[in-house]
């Protein structure tokens, strides 16, 4: 989980002792992991960027440190900022303990959509509260967990600067029926990651607030909501409360560390839109006509690959399933064998913001396969079905109005046009192996 690496006494020209490194393990969707030496002063976003490097990644700014607790069932985002020494260090030694990278497109989606949010019973303020003295208001309906007792029950709960409270007397918010649950200063919240299974809770959008001193279930502030927005509200509301500015100065951060370097990079400048359609060849100035002529070599690579996959094998191949088959898999969008209660989980775990989306096999039907997309914080599922004309081959989600010769096609016009989804695609799920 945790090792120290000695430096056998050396200095630097100062005559100062090296830091001692630490190493740690980090774990991916799959359980895979990779170790890695760390600074004593590593914060959460050096650990994401370090693995980004690693890998190849495009530094997208979503990529997330997660603390998984499996012994309580309950895990959350380490903020960028967070010492990732500092948390281990709450760890206990004989608990299932675990870091996670991976995505997280919805980590500050509250700074994307800064506005009044109503949902349900439940109301939140926008984020003017940053630049004054005051914290995010929040207060409605949420189960709780009585003490000591395996059931639940509903109350009217109020956030406050002086912590969360629960009413005693219907939705009342006075002083003297509010009584006190939890304050935050050394407090982080969770979700219940089987809020059902795990801890019997009425619907399974659980969270919690758990003490950065103690890791006893029975130390654990279990609360549910009755949809995913409330428990998105409510979370969003907490971690804001705890360290708002500190939020905000982490979203900020990479768009202004890219305003800040007008450079481009090497490969950037070396790299630019060419015609060689006439007797000399000349520099593509306009956007547009760059951006045409990228998508027109893109389809002819594509019409070769094609060709030469069919005289590879044989004239009785279909050329567009063969386009499909050589194409689409090595997407990263794209994850085969892949069951619905799984695709669910992923995006789940990447976000639950529109537009979040993976493409993946059919269970039920072999010749065909299933996009699954966020829309409204719910994961929905849309068949893609083959459509033969004339002895080719096309994929459509509308019953073939809507013709692509292959999956890739279908993806990059859903991302430019929402057609007959409930949004366009925006996010995809990315796994990676560390």
């Amino acid at each position: 989980m945790l090792r120290t690496s000695t430096c056998h006494g050396c200095v630097n020209r100062e005559g100062e002792r090296c830091v001692s490194l630490q190493v740690i393990k980090v774990y991916n969707e799959d359980n895979t992991s990779r170790a890695v030496e760390v600074p004593p002063d590593i914060t959460a976003r050096d650990i994401c960027q370090l693995f980004v490097l690693k890998n190849h990644c495009i530094d997208d700014h979503s990529w997330t440190l997660f603390e998984h607790l499996s012994h309580l069932g309950i895990e959350r985002t380490i903020e960028d900022h967070e010492s990732v020494m500092e948390v281990l260090s709450g760890w206990g030694m004989e608990t299932d303990s675990r870091l996670y990278f991976r995505k997280n497109y919805a980590k500050y989606e509250f700074f994307n959509k800064p506005l009044v949010r109503k949902w349900s019973d439940v109301v939140m303020t926008d984020v003017t509260f940053l630049n004054s003295s005051t914290c995010p208001e929040i207060h409605g309906h949420l189960h709780a967990k009585e003490q000591g007792r395996k059931s639940w029950k509903k109350f009217y709960f109020v956030l406050r600067r002086s912590g969360l409270y629960l009413s005693n007397k219907g939705t009342s918010k006075e002083p003297r029926h509010l009584q006190f649950i939890a304050e935050f200063s050394d407090s982080d919240v969770y979700t219940l990651l089987s809020a059902k299974k795990i801890h019997g809770a009425p619907t399974d959008f659980g969270f919690c607030v758990k003490s950065t001193k103690s890791g006893s279930p029975r130390d654990l502030k279990l609360l549910c909501a009755d949809d995913e927005q409330t428990r998105t509200c409510w979370v969003t509301a907490i971690r804001l409360f705890k360290c708002g500015m500190q939020l905000y100065q982490n979203y900020i951060q990479p768009h202004q560390k890219q305003k800040a370097s007008p450079m481009r990079s090497i490969s950037d400048n070396s790299l630019v839109a060419m015609d060689f359609s006439g007797h000399k060849s000349r520099v593509i100035e306009n956007p547009s006509e760059a951006l045409s002529v990228a998508v027109e070599e893109g389809l002819s690579w594509r019409r070769k690959s094609c060709h030469r996959l069919s005289s590879h094998e044989g004239p009785s191949t279909s050329q567009s399933h063969l386009s499909n088959i050589a194409l689409h898999m090595a997407q990263p969008w794209f994850h085969s064998k892949l069951s619905r209660d799984e695709a669910h989980r992923l995006i789940t775990q990447q976000g639950l913001i529109d537009g979040v989306f993976l493409l993946r096999d059919s269970q039920s039907n072999p010749k065909t396969f299933v996009l699954s997309l966020c829309h409204t914080q719910r994961v929905k599922h849309f068949q893609i079905l083959p459509v033969e004309d004339e002895g080719d081959l096309f994929y459509s989600l509308d019953d073939g109005h809507t013709r692509f010769t292959d999956l890739i096609q279908l993806v990059e016009f859903y991302q430019l046009n929402r057609g007959v989804l409930p949004c366009k695609l925006k996010h995809h799920c990315a796994r990676i192996t560390l």
